[in-house]
């Protein structure tokens, strides 16, 4: 290897900037199955590189690279294509669109393979891939290896047919908690972590200065009057349950009232259904509505709920749900609706989106050609602020949303959103969650979050798209007293623990160890 770049008969020669932390991970990565955590930016694709380069040399074979989009997929395959010394035919993309018998020709011309995980699993169960000949498979966003995803049963086909398998798992959070992140190394067949963050000793020289705020605003008297309303009708419900002894003393917040629908229905499937169970359940149903509607009233606004409460009557109308006419016939809802209906006659939103107005107003005029993401949870409120950054001079919004819906955008038209955000015909982006994770969004100047979320996972993505190659900043905004300051705390605290335990992970050492061929 050269002293600043790698150097190597698969690597395009002065292509890929050589790092000491790259080049630790990448002896992990060589000896055991690895996963591979680091912050936005910082180059997880580039531990996938070299590992496919290194097998690919010393092992032969092929090399299967995993991730959850289209568009993400086809991005890892352009970034192979910059820095591997491989033939472009030898490098194939692999969608749903392709016929399945074509898929199977492909496996058999190919050397680097790009897909979605699903059409890889579907392949396996037909017996159109044979993945013994894989000498490594890559798993982008490998977080979400849990539960019915078909990263866990990919892993252990491959665990039990590949001659000599090697898995790489790459993701900036693999889970807030112990149990998710063992789950992700346990699906994966991990051996060793390797995390690194931005404040460790051989990472630090490439972070980017990220200015990180927090904006509080105070919820408007108006507000405060709804809310009393939809929380009075809420403990009536909760109360009832809890007399019922189906509730649990105490708070009772959405998790538990989750929890609680799960058991009443478990049981319901078991046959043991009796009318006061019924009733349970349809009580439930009617606290998780006005307990949703609370939380759009605090942290997006009057708007919001406002569609949410004209959803719920057209509900209620056509009979669809026994839940939503029940909570529509109570008089407080009804007073409630009313009331919110007269703050946006009278232009009463949520104080978020003036202090959002100015923040990007300010970062427009302070930074000429500046880029600015705002992150949404929910796709009404994006509607609203785009409306709303419309007014500002030199502000140039677009939506940026998932598929799902009439309006929903198809995959091609997020890639050309994002092109025009990189052109400058867009300076501004409102996004949904589908903004947070895997696809290529140009580095941003600065990053405003709507709202926290609880999800270290959704938080460290969120953040991430900024500060990737120049200082960038993020702020975060917050109605004070409600759940919006529950939310940022349980972020903050589950992105402490996933730290200090992947660390301790990885100073425990590996499972197994395996013979180290050098690079």
């Amino acid at each position: 290897m050269s002293d600043d770049y790698f150097e190597h008969p698969l690597i395009k020669k002065n292509r890929l900037e050589k790092r000491i932390y790259q080049e630790t991970i990448f002896h992990t990565t060589v000896r055991n199955n690895t996963l591979v955590v680091l912050p936005t930016g910082m180059g997880k694709t580039v531990s996938a590189v070299l590992l496919a380069a290194h097998r690919l040399n010393k092992k032969g074979g092929k090399v299967l690279f995993m991730a959850p989009t289209r568009p993400l997929v086809e991005q890892h395959k352009r970034f192979f294509d910059k820095f591997l010394e491989i033939e472009g035919e030898d490098m194939k993309v692999l969608t749903g669109r392709i016929r399945p018998g074509k898929r199977k020709k492909e496996y058999e011309r190919g050397m680097c393979f790009f897909a979605t995980p699903q059409v890889i699993q579907n392949d396996i169960i037909a017996g159109r891939i044979d993945l013994s000949k894989f000498t490594v498979l890559i798993f982008d966003e490998s977080h979400r290896a849990t539960g019915d995803y078909p990263y866990s049963f990919i892993a252990e086909m491959y665990m039990r047919r590949a001659k000599d398998p090697r898995i790489l798992g790459i993701t900036a959070s693999p889970g807030g908690s112990e149990k998710d992140i063992k789950r992700v190394v346990e699906n994966l067949f991990i051996d060793e972590v390797e995390i690194r963050t931005e404040k460790d000793s051989d990472v630090k020289d490439y972070v980017q200065n990220i200015d990180k705020q927090w904006r509080k605003v105070d919820l408007p008297e108006e507000f405060r009057e709804v809310k009393g309303l939809l929380e009075e009708a809420y403990s009536e419900r909760i109360k009832k349950l809890k007399n019922w002894g189906y509730a649990p003393t105490g708070k009772v917040y959405r998790k538990e009232l989750l929890k609680m629908q799960g058991r009443l229905r478990k049981k319901i499937s078991k046959g043991e259904g009796d009318k006061m169970l019924y009733a349970a359940l349809s009580k439930s149903a009617e606290a998780m509505k006005i307990e949703h509607g609370m939380m759009l009233l605090e942290t997006q606004g009057s708007s919001s709920l406002y569609k949410y409460f004209k959803r719920l009557r057209e509900e209620a109308r056509q009979g669809k749900t026994k839940a939503a006419k029940s909570v529509m016939k109570d008089g407080r809802i009804a007073t409630a609706f009313r009331k919110t209906s007269s703050l946006l006659d009278k232009g009463i939103e949520h104080p978020k989106l003036d202090e959002l107005k100015k923040i990007v107003e300010g970062q427009i005029k302070e930074k000429k050609g500046s880029k600015i993401l705002v992150f949404s949870h929910y796709r009404d409120q994006v509607d609203k602020i785009k409306e709303e950054l419309e007014d500002i001079e030199g502000c140039k919004p677009g939506e940026f949303i998932g598929q799902a819906g009439e309006k929903g955008m198809s995959q091609k038209e997020q890639v050309e959103r994002l092109e025009k955000l990189e052109e400058g015909i867009f300076n501004t982006i409102v996004a949904t969650t589908v903004g947070e994770e895997g696809l290529d969004i140009p580095a941003v100047d600065l990053v405003v979050f709507y709202e926290p979320v609880a999800s270290e996972i959704r938080t460290i993505q969120r953040r991430g798209r900024t500060g990737r190659e120049k200082s960038g900043k993020v702020i975060v905004l917050i109605a004070k007293d409600t759940r919006d300051e529950a939310y940022y705390w349980k972020s903050k605290h589950r992105e402490r623990r996933m730290k200090e335990t992947l660390k301790e992970m990885k100073n425990s050492g590996g499972k197994q160890q395996r013979d180290l061929d050098e690079f």
